[in-house]
């Protein structure tokens, strides 16, 4: 995998790549909300052998920063094409978890005869219609909260909290060390986050998902309302679930071997290797 860089008017994105390989599957990884690239080792190790795979830090986090935070979910969206077309993925598969999900819905949105294909590991619908108002509104003050928060509770609270697997948990934990010396800057980056997600979804956009997709989710996912946001995504939608029994929000760090079979049989299932 190349680092490689794409410069915005607000700050640079650091990205990875492979080689790209002729006539296999663009997989395009997005981290979640204050993970980065790391969050995808073990897919990445999986599959970067016979596919092409895209991973970033996504806009402010880890090795993109420092970057201007007044930007919008579409705003990474475009960002993120852009990237893809100076790569030459002209029909990418968007993995996204948690926020990276967010952001796939969106390109989706923008780019809808682009995306071969989806699929969200933890993440939930952008469609307005799933949503309790105060849900949408406490989204918008997290910021403050995560500003008094005693940054060692902070810690542990965002590791135990998202996986289950002693990996799983070590993956986040070096992932929040980032943020270690500026609490601050931890607390701009979620807060932005929730705020620009609850903004998209206050658009009240179809955000409809035209290509094959699927939904991934664990069973102790307890992240605010994931899993009841997946159980009524997959009924309401007609998206195929797979659920990762005694996985977390981070599923894919807490039983990678089983996401990422069911990423291959995704692929292979709908023809898209």
């Amino acid at each position: 995998m190349r680092r490689k860089k794409f410069e915005t008017s607000k700050g640079t994105i650091v990205y990875w790549t492979n080689e790209k390989k002729e006539n296999a599957p663009e997989l395009v990884f997005l981290p979640g909300l204050t993970a980065d690239h790391r969050l995808f080792i073990k897919q990445i190790r999986y599959f970067q052998n016979d596919c092409s795979v895209l991973v970033w830090d996504a806009p402010g986090h880890a090795a993109s920063y420092p970057f201007e935070m007044d930007f919008t979910l579409e705003d990474k969206a475009r960002w993120l094409d852009e990237i893809l077309i100076k790569e030459g993925y002209d029909h990418p598969i968007i993995i996204g978890q948690s926020m990276g999900g967010y952001v796939g819905q969106m390109y989706a949105e923008i780019f809808p005869e682009k995306l071969a294909g989806f699929v969200s590991i933890d993440s939930a619908p952008l469609q307005k219609k799933y949503y309790k108002e105060w849900e949408l509104k406490s989204l918008e003050y997290t910021e403050p909260m995560y500003r008094m928060y005693p940054w060692k509770l902070l810690l542990r609270h965002g590791t135990d909290g998202v996986a289950t697997s002693r990996y799983g948990r070590g993956c986040m934990y070096r992932m929040m060390l980032t943020y270690d010396k500026n609490q601050a800057r931890y607390a701009k980056l979620a807060g932005h986050g929730f705020y620009i997600v609850s903004q998209a979804i206050k658009k009240e956009l179809p955000y409809e998902i035209k290509c094959p997709s699927i939904l991934i989710c664990g069973t102790k996912d307890h992240a605010g309302f994931t899993k009841r946001y997946n159980e009524m995504w997959a009924e309401q939608s007609g998206i195929p679930i797979e659920w990762i029994v005694g996985a977390g929000h981070n599923s894919n760090t807490d039983n990678p071997e089983e996401v990422n079979n069911i990423i291959e049989n995704f692929l292979s299932l709908r023809a898209l290797v």
